[in-house]
């Protein structure tokens, strides 16, 4: 399998995804004067999408393991770009919210398979500068966002933001499916029980902190859909999520640190526009301006944590990151002045830059190449998940009076939670230092290059 074109392969992928989902917020409005939908029904085009590929990334990435990434990335993008089209042209809400349900399926089928195909295209002891490149792109993309779809919006119309990401992703995927890629050569068998039981567990929680006034309902749904899950995979022969990847150590940590710094991020970006817009007063613009720090230093982050993680190691790496995480939301908390906003939300983008990359490192390295579409699953279910539980959790803390300040104060919190999880990630790699010899961990078999 050729990097390169994979390395650019994965990045379309993940870029396609982080623009769609930050340029629909700007649309929302307008479709909805458009459609004459109620504001419910509007938040139902993301909570649709949501629910949906919550719910199947880790199915998405077992398909991915038996059938082969390319495929699943290749059936995903066509189906992604071919909804994207549909939303485009719909008349009505209802026919919007179904198509985005189905876009959340494409994506569960191809955010796995853009991790999946680096693990399997890359060695583990060179996976650090691929997941960076990829990481920046985000980056790159959430910046982007919202001037790009703000455009679009203020000149073609809200259609134009769901036409945006048809023609990269109709030509990826039709590349991925003419491409040559190594069939799986392992035997995985689907645990459809386990992802049906998994699938009701994430969406009934998904829905329960995005959807529903009345919560208790769905979350003890949850817990009993949570417990024969786990009833299950302990007695099955064939596991969907299995022990070589949910067993590890370091993939349990890194997972653990993807959700909660990705949780103490969007529950402090949710919480900050309020105190930006209602508190002191700032106008849309002059809050983008101080949240710009944010993009530029989280791309700048991705290609330094590449080489931190090679001198340092993941477990330093990871821990110091956090940190740093956890005191942009504390000067943020106590800043009112344009210094110490932009330098807050600098502070955020260094610090959840590099542990995205640190973290995906570890959880894509330690797996399998056979389960490398479950860890990439497993990776993503983390990185949907944490932004929910956060703006779940800031919206709970600000109350009916709507003070930001408090959020902000306790999200730190939850940082300082993932560097408790951060402890159990592995510790400086002698092979990565520069010493002889190949990754005892490559499970490629790949003969390090020189």
């Amino acid at each position: 399998m050729n990097p390169r074109p994979t390395l650019a392969a994965s990045v379309a992928g993940a870029v396609v995804v982080a623009l769609d989902g930050t340029v629909l917020t700007l649309a929302q409005p307008a479709l909805q004067r458009e459609l004459g939908a109620s504001h419910a029904q509007v938040q139902w085009t993301s909570t649709a999408y949501l629910v949906a590929v919550a719910s199947l990334l880790v199915f998405g990435g077992r398909l991915g393991d038996r059938y082969g990434h390319h495929r699943l990335f290749a059936l995903g993008m066509l189906g992604f770009g071919l909804t994207s089209a549909g939303i485009a042209l719909s008349s009505g809400i209802g026919t919007v919210i179904g198509l985005r349900v189905a876009q959340g399926v494409c994506g569960a089928l191809l955010q796995p398979a853009t991790l999946g195909m680096l693990r399997a295209a890359y060695p583990p002891d060179r996976l650090r500068t691929p997941i960076a490149v990829r990481t920046a792109a985000i980056g790159v993309a959430a910046a982007a966002g919202p001037l790009v779809g703000g455009a679009l919006v203020a000149g073609p119309g809200w259609r134009a933001v769901f036409l945006l990401n048809v023609l990269p992703a109709l030509v990826c995927g039709l590349w991925a499916l003419t491409a040559r890629a190594p069939r799986p050569t392992a035997q995985v068998r689907l645990d459809l029980p386990g992802a049906l039981l998994l699938a009701a567990t994430l969406a009934t929680l998904v829905h329960a902190l995005v959807a529903l006034p009345d919560r208790a309902p769905a979350l003890l749904l949850t817990a009993v859909t949570g417990a024969l899950f786990l009833r299950h995979e302990h007695r099955t022969p064939s596991p969907l999520l299995p022990p070589a990847v949910i067993g590890a150590p370091p993939v349990r940590a890194g997972l653990g640190t993807l959700t909660a710094a990705s949780a103490a991020l969007s529950g402090t970006l949710f919480a900050a526009t309020f105190l930006l817009q209602d508190t002191l007063g700032l106008d849309p613009w002059r809050t983008a301006l101080c949240c710009l720090p944010l993009a530029v230093l989280m791309v700048a982050a991705a290609p330094c944590c590449a080489v931190l993680l090679r001198r340092a190691g993941p477990r330093r790496t990871t821990v110091t990151a956090l940190a740093v995480l956890a005191a942009g939301i504390w000067l943020l908390s106590r800043s009112s002045g344009p210094l110490g906003l932009g330098a807050g939300f600098g502070l955020l983008g260094a610090g959840f830059g590099t542990v995205m990359v640190a973290a995906t490192h570890v959880v894509v390295r330690e797996a399998p190449v056979a389960s490398a579409g479950v860890a990439g699953g497993l990776q993503q279910t983390a990185m949907n998940l944490g932004p929910v539980l956060g703006v779940a959790l800031a919206t709970a803390l600000m109350g009916a009076d709507g003070d930001a300040r408090l959020p902000l104060a306790v999200l730190p919190v939850l940082a300082l939670a993932g560097m408790a999880a951060g402890t159990a990630l592995p510790g400086r790699d002698p092979a990565a230092a520069g010493e002889s010899g190949t990754d005892p961990r490559n499970r490629t078999r790949v003969p390090e290059r020189r």
